[in-house]
């Protein structure tokens, strides 16, 4: 396998005889510092507490990552009450309502809170605003776990939005008081055509003090998007829960790929996709370990694309420092 540094990106040329076979492999991608952070605390509180560590929900949306971890000695649960009297509980990486808390002190649980400080701040912000008596119209996912966390902050204060379509029926109690906030991992472009639709309705709408979609997940979009239209086929590592991954996938095909699909690794890829393709971008999700993506390399190497591009949107050289209860004795 061929692998060369940041590339300009040479146009796919149909009509050449033999065609150069390559992939454009996406940077950064694959595991993010909220990621990494929940995955360590998983693995540094069964080294200090001993096995099991409960773990509510999985840790992050990665299959790889959850059966890892049970090799280790992780349980992984639904809900705070399948959890022992007294055992040690992690909160995953997508973060919990406050009665979740509430429901581990009661059931004298250790908790180790593992939610994603981006995500943390999404929580603050809805109870800052719920307290100063805004609606708050939060753009995400129905069912998904950072959603639930995030409404459970405020109740009776928060609208979910799941997109433009979406907006003609909210009601507010006061369309001068009206904030949006988003769950992280979303598109970005498609957020802002929701934000684009609530401000139009609402034109006092205020915005979060901050962007709350992650660096990361703008990061691994940003790269897709510098690669796809070079692209007949790019392949998103990530399992089918996570939100970010799925995304990257859209972002790809509406940045001008061909063709896209999410694989949880290089054994679901299918051969039949490379049929007629000469230029295929990889990429992973903020929650997949890179050992997936080499094998998903050393999977096209041995169907003949073996000549690598790295094509770098961004540097990432974030860090989450790990929750208190592990680094304080």
């Amino acid at each position: 396998m061929t692998l060369s540094g940041p590339s300009s990106l040479h146009p796919v040329d149909p009509s050449a005889t033999t065609r150069r076979r390559r992939v454009l492999l996406a940077a950064p991608r694959g595991y993010c510092a909220g990621v990494d952070r929940a995955v360590i605390t998983v693995e540094k509180a069964l080294k200090r507490y001993g096995a099991p560590v409960y773990v509510r929900k999985q840790i992050v949306h990665n299959t790889y990552v959850v059966r890892a971890l049970e090799r280790k000695g992780a349980i992984f649960v639904e809900e705070t009450d399948e959890v022992p009297e007294g055992a040690v509980v992690v909160f995953s990486a997508h973060g919990v309502a406050p009665q979740v808390h509430a429901q581990a002190a009661r059931r004298g649980l250790t908790a180790i809170d593992a939610t994603c400080p981006l995500v943390t701040k999404v929580h603050k912000e809805a109870r800052r605003f719920a307290r100063e008596g805004y609606d708050i119209l939060l753009i995400g996912h129905e069912g998904h776990e950072e959603v639930i966390g995030t409404m459970g902050e405020a109740p009776d204060r928060i609208h979910l939005v799941g997109g433009p379509d979406d907006v003609p029926a909210l009601e507010v109690r006061d369309e001068r008081r009206v904030v949006w906030l988003s769950q992280t991992t979303l598109s970005v472009d498609e957020t802002m055509e929701t934000v684009d639709a609530l401000k139009e309705r609402f034109p006092a709408l205020l915005s979060p003090p901050s962007d709350d979609i992650c660096y990361a997940t703008q990061n691994r979009q940003t790269a897709v998007k510098r690669i796809a239209a070079a692209c007949e086929l790019v392949i998103v590592v990530g399992s089918r829960n996570s939100s970010n991954s799925a995304r990257l996938v859209e972002v790809a095909t509406q940045a001008g790929a061909d063709a896209a699909h999410l694989v949880d690794g290089a054994e679901e890829i299918d051969e039949t996709w490379l049929r007629d393709v000469s230029t295929v971008g990889l990429t992973s999700g903020a929650s997949v370990p890179e050992v997936l993506v080499e094998e998903a390399l050393a999977w096209l190497a041995e169907h003949g694309f073996d000549d690598v591009e790295v094509v770098r949107a961004a540097e990432e050289r974030q860090h989450f420092a790990l929750p208190r209860e592990l680094t304080h004795p």
